[in-house]
């Protein structure tokens, strides 16, 4: 975290205080990493087995081509879409309910269709996903702890 410079220490002091949640949450991710490596691993292995035949699948169900399905260990994102129809997906999603993994899959999946975050984009995702908006509120709330 960078403080701004320039500024007296009462503004100092206001900006450390705004920001303490997100410098706990940083002390107790390097103290008590979630999982230790032998489940890591094993978290991952779930995630190439069973990720890739998941995408497959939601990608016949909305008639899209994927060319080549990745698994990760992604730190800021759930997942990514390329140009050339290349997804990537974070191996933590087989850590969440599985209605949103299949949200995040989806949120990529529709990215095939339209490359950006326009209105019309959300229309696509709305369509495939009545209940995006839940998944992003899970994500929002229960996310960083997967981290």
């Amino acid at each position: 975290m960078t403080i701004p410079r320039g500024g007296s220490r009462r503004e100092a002091a206001a900006f450390a205080q705004q920001h303490v949640a997100w410098v706990e949450r940083q002390r107790a991710r390097l103290l008590n990493p979630a999982h230790g490596a032998e489940e890591r691993r094993g978290l991952c292995e779930r995630a190439r087995r069973e990720l890739p035949p998941r995408l497959t699948a939601l990608a016949a169900e909305h008639s899209l081509s994927v060319s080549r399905v990745s698994v990760r260990n992604q730190r800021t994102r759930w997942g990514s879409c390329g140009r050339d129809g290349h997804i990537c997906l974070n191996w933590r999603l087989v850590l969440m309910p599985e209605w949103v993994s299949e949200y995040v899959m989806l949120h990529e999946l529709m990215h095939l269709r339209r490359m950006d975050h326009s209105p019309a984009y959300w229309r696509f995702l709305a369509d495939a996903c009545p209940g995006y908006r839940a998944a992003r509120a899970w994500l929002r709330a229960h996310g960083p702890s997967l981290r």
